[in-house]
């Protein structure tokens, strides 16, 4: 069975310079953690202009990051237990999903309160929830993805796991400083969406040259 990293034999990638180097796996991943904390920021303001400052705009967005968190990193782990997965394939277009749910994110809000205006509390929240909730199961799939690609990489799981989270929770927490005291404040809820979107997409664009110029050059099988 072929193994999903830049290397003709199947089984654990080897740890050379054929497999996507860790550090950049760790660069990329503190983008996209930096996007993820960004969306949370804006999406929360956006449902603002639905309910008002409160706390039901607080618990849309909160309740369903996590469930949806939860959720894709379950999804994520079933899928990167499959020996021959394609996991920077999976992880490149899982991020470019939500670079494209980005761009459009908040004029789907702005639709939801358009199609709910009169209607009763409950359509609107439901609505505004699985909008969230969606974006969030594909984020919530990548942490799996890349601790099963640094794994195999490093052969290494205590490190792959420990560092993959730092780096992750490091994003957001430099993106969640800057947007409260820069991004949002000099641009806006739209120009900061276009910048966690660019992030996602600047990820995903990065990880899928980088497998498909592998394949092209005989170095990463398809996974069958």
């Amino acid at each position: 069975m072929p193994s999903l990293a830049p290397s003709p034999a199947a089984g654990p990638v080897a740890a050379d310079a054929r497999a996507l180097p860790l550090p950049l796996i760790y660069a990329l991943f503190l983008v996209s953690g930096a996007a993820a904390l960004l969306y949370q920021v804006v999406w929360q303001r956006s449902l603002f202009a639905l309910y008002g400052v409160n706390v039901e705009a607080v618990t849309i967005v909160v309740s369903a990051f996590m469930l949806g968190l939860g959720l894709g990193s379950f999804a994520g782990g079933k899928l990167s237990k499959r020996p021959d997965a394609p996991l920077p394939l999976w992880f490149g277009l899982v991020e470019l999903g939500i670079g494209l749910f980005g761009l459009v994110s908040l004029q789907l809000f702005h639709a939801v309160g358009e199609v709910t205006a009169g209607a009763e509390g409950l359509a609107t929240f439901l609505l505004s929830f699985g909008l969230v909730l969606v974006p969030t199961l594909l984020m919530g799939s990548t942490l799996p993805m890349l601790v099963a690609y640094a794994v195999r990489t490093s052969h290494n799981v205590g490190k792959s796991v420990g560092m993959l989270y730092f780096i992750n929770t490091l994003g957001s927490a430099v993106a969640s400083i800057a947007a409260g005291i820069w991004i949002l404040g000099h641009l806006g809820q739209s120009g900061s969406v276009l910048l966690a979107a660019g992030g996602n997409l600047l990820v995903g664009g990065a990880v899928l040259v980088w497998w498909f110029a592998g394949r092209r050059a005989g170095l990463t099988p398809a996974a069958d």
